[in-house]
């Protein structure tokens, strides 16, 4: 259980990369938001916004990732620890879920405000 503990910086980032490239490997919901990503980052490329901008797309993107590698963390647990449906781990997997959709739904809110931006400074 303490394998993990008091490892060089390096072994640790390791373990993280791990986590992500798995879950992008196995998760429908990470690959999509993946390829949203880039297609956000695409379009912040040609609009070329302030970097206030930038920085609350990415901020934003990266609450929406995060959430979701939490859920997916918290998915797996459960359904290790017990793989019968149960209304209590439901409830814990919809709440996980839940905070996901939260942040998708800030993640869009900068995007809507990133586009009235672009629009009010076009005129």
């Amino acid at each position: 259980m303490q394998a993990h503990k008091n490892q060089s910086f390096t072994c640790r980032l390791g373990f993280a990369l791990a986590g992500v490239t798995h879950a992008v490997r196995t998760e429908r919901s990470l690959q999509i938001q993946s390829v949203v990503l880039l297609c956000v980052l695409s379009m912040l490329v040609y609009l070329q916004p302030a970097p206030l901008w930038w920085a609350l797309v990415i901020l934003a993107a990266s609450a929406v990732l995060a959430a979701e590698l939490f859920n997916t963390a918290v998915e797996r647990l459960a359904d290790h620890l017990h793989p019968e449906l149960h209304p209590e781990i439901r409830l814990v997997k919809d709440c996980a879920a839940g905070a996901v959709l939260i942040a998708s739904v800030g993640a869009l809110g900068v995007a809507i405000a990133l586009l009235v931006a672009l629009v009010l400074d076009s005129r």
